[in-house]
C-alpha cells in the first residue's frame, strides 16, 4: 500500500496494512484518498471502503481502465449511475456531430460529381477499351459496424479469378493491372466511383479505408483492434492515407501503422479533422507507393 508524504516533503512512502494508512490519514489530516487499482482488485476496494468509512475522508477510485484499447471512452451519468463508456463510434454520443458529417458528405460529393463528370466519362471510356470487361468493379467490403457494403470503383485490372475466397492485393509491377489501370490507380482516379457509394451513405468521404473481406478475416486475427475500425464509416481517403500509410500492406507492421491511425482519426473525430483531412488528400497522391 502507497502513500504520499507531500506535506513532509518526502516522496511516496509504502504502508504497511490498513492500520498504518490509518494513522497516515490522522497525523497528516489527509482529506482525500484516490484508489488506483484495477477492477480486478474490487473486493480490495469494497474492503478499504468500509475499513475507511470512519475517517471522515473522500475516497475515489481511479480504475487502471488504460489497461484496455479504449475507443472514444468517456464517462456519463445516467440515471444517477457512473457509466464508463469503454468503446464507442464518435458518431453515436456526437448526433449533431453525425448529422452534419453526413450533410458534408453528400453536398461535397454531390459537387464533386457534377465536377468531375467529364472526367468520369472519358475514364469510362479508357477502362472500356483497355481491356474485356465492365467499366465498374464492385467489391464486398465491411463498412460501418461490419455490414457488408459494395464498394464501387473503376475497373483497373484484367478480369481474373481467384483461388478460392483469398483476394490478392496489388502490387508493384502486377501483371493483372492494365495500362489505364496503373495511371488510375497511381492517380487514385479508380476511386472516384465510391462518391456514389457516400451519396448512398453507405461510405463518407472520410474515414478508415474499407478493405476486402477477406483481409479483414485475415487481419483481425493477427492485430487485437483492428474491427474497431469498423466503428465509423469507411471513407474515400482518411488520416491513414494523408499519413504516408496508402497502397499495399505487404507487411503486419504496415497494416499496424494503418489501424493506428485509423484509431486515432475515431478518437478524435471533429469536422475540422474531416476538413484537413481533404485538404492535404490531394497532396498525398504524390506518394510513390501507390501502383
Amino acid at each position: 500500500m502507497r502513500g504520499s508524504q507531500a506535506m513532509s516533503g518526502q516522496g511516496p512512502v509504502c504502508l504497511e496494512g490498513m492500520a498504518a494508512l490509518r494513522t497516515m490519514i490522522c497525523s497528516l489530516n489527509v482529506k482525500r484518498i484516490y484508489l488506483a487499482l484495477p477492477i480486478g482488485e474490487s473486493s480490495k476496494i469494497e474492503q478499504m471502503h468500509i475499513d475507511l468509512m470512519d475517517m471522515n475522508v473522500d475516497l475515489i477510485w481511479v480504475p487502471d481502465i488504460y489497461a484496455l484499447n479504449l475507443l472514444n471512452h468517456s464517462v456519463r451519468e445516467v440515471a444517477g449511475m457512473p457509466l464508463i463508456f469503454l468503446n464507442e463510434s464518435p458518431l453515436t454520443s456526437l448526433r449533431r456531430g453525425a448529422v452534419a458529417k453526413d450533410v458534408m458528405d453528400k453536398l461535397l460529393s454531390l459537387v464533386a460529381l457534377v465536377l468531375l463528370s467529364p472526367v468520369m466519362l472519358m475514364v469510362s471510356v479508357a477502362v472500356k477499351f483497355s481491356s474485356p470487361g465492365p467499366v465498374f468493379f464492385k467489391q464486398d467490403r465491411h463498412g460501418f459496424d461490419g455490414k457488408v457494403i459494395k464498394v464501387w470503383k473503376f475497373r483497373s485490372m484484367k478480369e481474373h479469378v481467384e483461388d478460392g475466397e483469398s483476394v490478392t492485393q496489388a502490387s508493384r509491377g502486377d501483371p493483372r493491372i492494365t495500362n489505364v489501370g496503373r495511371f488510375i490507380r497511381r492517380t487514385s482516379i479508380d476511386e472516384l466511383p465510391q462518391l456514389i457509394n457516400v451519396l448512398q451513405g453507405s461510405m463518407s468521404l472520410v474515414g478508415p479505408r474499407p478493405h476486402a473481406v477477406a483481409h479483414n478475416q485475415y487481419y483481425s486475427e493477427k492485430i487485437n483492434d483492428y474491427l474497431a475500425r469498423h466503428r465509423i464509416k469507411p471513407g474515400i481517403t482518411g488520416l491513414a492515407q494523408v499519413s504516408g500509410y496508402r497502397g499495399e500492406t505487404e507487411t503486419l507492421d504496415k497494416m499496424q501503422k494503418r489501424v493506428e491511425y485509423d484509431l486515432e482519426y475515431i478518437n478524435n473525430w471533429s469536422l475540422w479533422l474531416d476538413v484537413k483531412v481533404l485538404i492535404k488528400t490531394p497532396f498525398s497522391l504524390l506518394s510513390k507507393d501507390i501502383y
